[in-house]
């Protein structure tokens, strides 16, 4: 046997069947869709009840939360600590040259080059920015969060996130 003479079983491909293409075989007319309405034309959305509201909105739970104790960080690289000129780096310091929010806490990320000693205090610090502050002889310290060790306060009025 040669791949040339490879076929189906007689029967056994059939091919789909093609329906709205005239009166002269089975599905001509109204296509299998039965006679006028809504559901006979082409125009529903998926997810259309309709009018009523929809199952995705009347279940919020299907579209996962948003954490109200997320920590989230004002992201400073250590090319612009480089940029600044500064001997010592605090989150004041950076809130005043206009790098970071006043609100949030700050976290130095080792982007770029770091070619002075830099006294660096911060929130939070990647591995590479304290591999890379401490190799050109600099420090850091890490400045404990304003909530203290607890988690942070929820974002959102009382009745929100709950």
């Amino acid at each position: 046997m040669k791949l040339h003479e490879l076929a189906p079983s007689p029967g056994s491909n059939r091919p789909k069947r093609r329906v709205g293409r005239g009166t002269g075989g089975k599905g001509g007319k109204t296509a299998g869709r039965g006679t006028k309405g809504q559901k006979a034309r082409n125009n529903i959305k998926p997810g259309f009840e309709g009018g009523q509201l929809p199952l995705t909105q009347r279940i919020p739970k299907l579209r996962g939360f948003a954490n109200p104790f997320r920590v989230e960080y004002n992201v400073v690289n250590l090319g612009i600590l480089d940029e600044l000129g500064l001997e010592e780096v605090t989150p004041e310091s950076l809130e005043a040259g206009g790098i970071v929010h006043h609100k949030g806490l700050v976290k130095v990320l080792g982007g770029g080059e770091l070619h002075r000693a830099v006294k660096v205090s911060a929130h939070a610090f990647s591995r590479s920015a304290v591999a890379a502050i401490e190799a050109v002889g600099g420090s850091v310290t890490v400045v404990p969060p304003p909530y203290g060790d607890r988690r942070p306060p929820v974002k959102g009025n009382a009745l929100a996130n709950r």
